[in-house]
């Protein structure tokens, strides 16, 4: 018996690898997405200047050899600033995800294993839910003051609410399945029910909706900065990079390119990762 049940969950783990790499997006995204993170472990290595060194005299600079994404309005190397902005861009969204996670993933079991707790926690999570996201964040930051970490606790509290959701939706299809009540049979605590029987097959829509919040807050921190709520000057963060290039459009349209460049390909990297963890975690997909 024992020989047949271990090559059945290997399996389905096979079969999940064998769908993800026939996803020609997801490996792009996963492709992208370890690029970047090359690019910010080894930020000090490939940038070519100081990303806050100023050099006047330089300033808007075209694209050259010198400075290979040209210079901003205080002659600062913008491919510096984006190199390194990518360490902060990648830092917010797995910051903000790990946000979501610690306080979700209980709530969420708590939600949808003790319905005593259900309707108490389901309204104050559809009170969240009532603010729109950006404006709960801008909200969050404008209490606690402008910041690069006030602005990815706002992102994370905004993505609390969905978790929890994600979380009790699949609880409540698991807590009465045979697996659970036969581990009720034999005694088991509920701790021990949650943590060795229901959270285990919670897993695959949590790492599939964290990977897609991780593009969402990536843009959503941008955003915040953009707005002059999170990352402050001369911090280089690709949002806050956009908000002064703005001004300077016209003259030097290259340094809002760059930035906004970065950003897109990051989101849409972790969106086309999201999309094939998807289709490969859950088979009635295929």
């Amino acid at each position: 018996m024992s020989d047949t049940a271990m090559p059945t969950a290997a399996s389905a783990w096979t079969q999940a690898w064998r769908r993800f790499r026939a996803n020609r997006s997801a490996i792009a995204g996963a492709v992208i997405l370890a690029f970047f993170a090359g690019v910010a472990v080894l930020a000090p290595l490939i940038a070519t200047h100081d990303p806050v060194a100023q050099n006047v005299p330089a300033r808007f600079s075209r694209p050259s050899a010198e400075f290979w994404f040209g210079a901003d309005e205080l002659g600062r190397d913008v491919f510096s600033r984006v190199v390194f902005g990518s360490r902060i861009s990648l830092a917010v969204g797995v910051f903000t995800v790990l946000i979501g996670l610690g306080v979700g993933v209980p709530v969420g079991l708590a939600a949808g294993f003790f319905p005593r707790l259900d309707n108490v926690l389901m309204r104050l999570v559809d009170v969240m839910m009532a603010f729109p996201g950006i404006l709960l964040s801008i909200a969050i930051v404008a209490a606690l003051g402008p910041s690069l970490q006030n602005a990815m606790i706002a992102v994370g509290i905004q993505s609390i609410p969905t978790f929890v959701r994600i979380i009790r939706a699949s609880v409540l299809s698991l807590r009465e399945q045979e697996f659970v009540e036969a581990a009720r049979a034999v005694g088991a605590m509920n701790s021990r029910i949650i943590a060795q029987h229901v959270l285990p097959n919670c897993l695959a829509p949590v790492v599939v909706y964290g990977t897609l919040m991780m593009g969402s807050a990536i843009l959503s921190a941008a955003t915040l900065s953009f707005l002059g709520l999170g990352a402050q000057p001369p911090t280089a963060e690709w949002g806050a990079m956009v908000a002064t290039a703005r001004n300077y459009l016209r003259v030097a349209p290259h340094l809002t390119f760059f930035p906004v460049a970065a950003i897109f390909s990051v989101v849409l990297a972790f969106n086309f990762l999201g999309d094939g963890l998807r289709d490969a975690l859950d088979p009635r997909l295929k």
